[in-house]
């Protein structure tokens, strides 16, 4: 898993057996890793700037990614052929069934925590683009993309487990596990009330806990997931018509402690699976901008606070855009935000898409981004989300697509246990974990099997990629890395059918109405 946010690196110990921790609603512990890179070539020029990308082709692909990841036993339907049943007895030792699930990255793991997060994203991505997702022919897709996920973490133990509840607690995973959960509760209000309104109630069971017995002994915290899991409980049940014993409690509960927990404070540069507060303070800053549109009478009573919210989402979106006065994220040579070596287009996807979320806001809103570098329009920040699309696509000095099986030219070595080695459905032999890493980890042949729609850690500060299995900070690919672009893919897309037909096609009616 390539960690990053306030929580730094991890260890890697590569193609050797890892055990799943996951805790009590099917959460797991995280593990840390370490490996080393190895140097890299000079990049060639940049390819033309007139490159145009089908971005339908790279939502299709990426939701094929979460199908190669899954864990335990595969459905009928599944389209990655060369994956087969795994993780089986998963559970057995505590007497549970924990069979499911998503693989993190390259290895063998189901941490709980990045996740949980990734199906808090793809779901994010469905609320605010599930009619351009249909409009692709994807919904399906990507609603049994947080089906796979939420099915897991609405279980109890794990492989060999240690317990998050009331005399173990880890607000953490308990809060992130309940936004996934609140966040798909309104992904299937429409289509599947009854599984809405379970992932709902444990959503709120879970925030509950975490809330009441606070701990957690990282550098990371859990403050921002608090807040985080608040929002997202506001969202779920004020669509759910719980009235004041529903939404007014979380939104109350972001208000009384907007300050304490650090989101009225905290003026960040990234966002990731570790650190949540700038997507804590879009959520907040939309239910300011819409308060003409939804819930204004809430909207109305938290206006001051939630106008704190919304000046660190402009410092954040400004840093993005390199308009703040002082801070801003920095930039390599061809134009890629860059925040760190491990694992960079995280934080690139990341920020994608909540520049182009936060640009509709600003549309409908009829406002405009104010930075201190200048005003910043709409169209600005979907500019910025579209050349960073671009350039994981191939608009970059390497002339590579980072997304895996996208184009002609994409990594052939991505650091993944499953894709480096040849599928069981084909060899029908046992490959132990000592045989996988002496006969398949130091090979220097592509991979036999393509991990499409895998996005890697992509390149350096200067814009250079190797394409080596050892060098996992650039060629290992991560669930939270693909998730926030589904919805990104998904607009790019249905504003290229709008352009090439002259004006926006007929619109689905498949979601709620946003």
């Amino acid at each position: 898993m390539g960690r990053g946010g306030r929580g730094g690196g991890r260890r890697l110990f590569p193609f050797y057996p890892s055990t799943s921790l996951p805790a009590a609603i099917g959460f797991s512990l995280l593990l840390l890793n370490l490996s080393q890179p190895r140097a890299s070539a000079a990049p060639s020029p940049p390819p033309s700037s007139a490159l145009a990308f089908d971005y339908g082709d790279a939502l299709t692909k990426s939701l094929l990614y979460f199908e190669a990841q899954r864990s335990g036993r595969l459905p009928y339907n599944q389209r990655v052929s060369w994956r087969h049943h795994s993780a089986l007895s998963d559970g057995l030792e505590q007497g549970v069934d924990l069979v499911g699930g998503y693989y993190d990255a390259g290895d063998n793991v189901k941490f709980g925590l990045p996740m949980a997060f990734t199906v808090t994203m793809v779901a994010w991505g469905v609320v605010e683009y599930g009619e351009e997702i249909a409009g692709a022919g994807e919904l399906e897709h990507a609603l049994e993309a947080i089906k796979w996920g939420t099915d897991y973490l609405d279980m109890t133990t794990s492989r060999r487990a240690f317990k998050i509840d009331a005399s173990h607690p880890g607000s953490d995973l308990a809060s992130e596990t309940a936004a996934a959960m609140a966040a798909a509760s309104v992904v299937f209000r429409r289509r599947n009330p009854h599984y809405s309104h379970l992932l709902l109630h444990h959503a709120q069971q879970l925030f509950d806990v975490a809330a009441a017995r606070k701990y957690y002994a990282s550098v990371s915290g859990y403050d921002d997931e608090l807040l985080w899991a608040a929002l997202w409980l506001h969202r779920a049940t004020a669509g759910a018509g719980l009235g004041d014993d529903g939404s007014g409690v979380y939104l109350d509960y972001v208000v009384r402690n907007g300050h304490a927990l650090g989101g009225t404070g905290w003026a960040v540069t990234e966002f990731s699976w570790d650190i949540k507060y700038a997507g804590v303070q879009v959520l907040a800053s939309k239910l300011l901008m819409e308060r003409g549109q939804r819930w204004p009478e809430e909207a109305a009573a938290a206006e001051e606070i939630l106008m704190q919210f919304q000046s660190k989402a402009e410092h954040y979106l400004c840093a993005c855009l390199g308009k703040n006065n002082g801070t801003n994220v920095r930039r390599t040579p061809g134009g890629l935000l860059y925040v760190r070596p491990w694992n960079n287009m995280q934080y690139v996807s990341g920020a994608a898409f909540l520049l182009t979320v936060y640009a509709d806001a600003l549309r409908r809103s009829g406002q405009a981004l104010p930075c201190p570098g200048g005003a910043a329009r709409p169209s600005d920040l979907l500019s910025t989300a579209k050349s960073s699309v671009d350039y994981i696509l191939g608009a970059n000095p390497m002339g590579l697509s980072y997304l895996v099986g996208y184009g002609p030219r994409f990594p052939r070595q991505v650091h993944h246990r499953g894709a480096s080695m040849t599928s069981y459905k084909e060899t029908r032999s046992f490959i132990g974990c000592t045989q996988g890493y002496d006969d398949w980890y130091g090979r220097q042949e592509d991979n036999p099997n393509i991990l499409v729609g895998a996005l890697v850690g992509g390149p350096g500060g200067d814009d250079v990629f190797q394409d080596e299995r050892q060098n996992y900070m650039q060629t290992e690919a991560c669930t939270y890395n693909t998730a926030p672009l589904i919805g990104v893919f998904a607009k790019l897309h249905r504003l290229r059918l709008e352009e090439s037909a002259g004006g926006p096609p007929r619109r689905c009616s498949l979601l709620n109405p946003r």
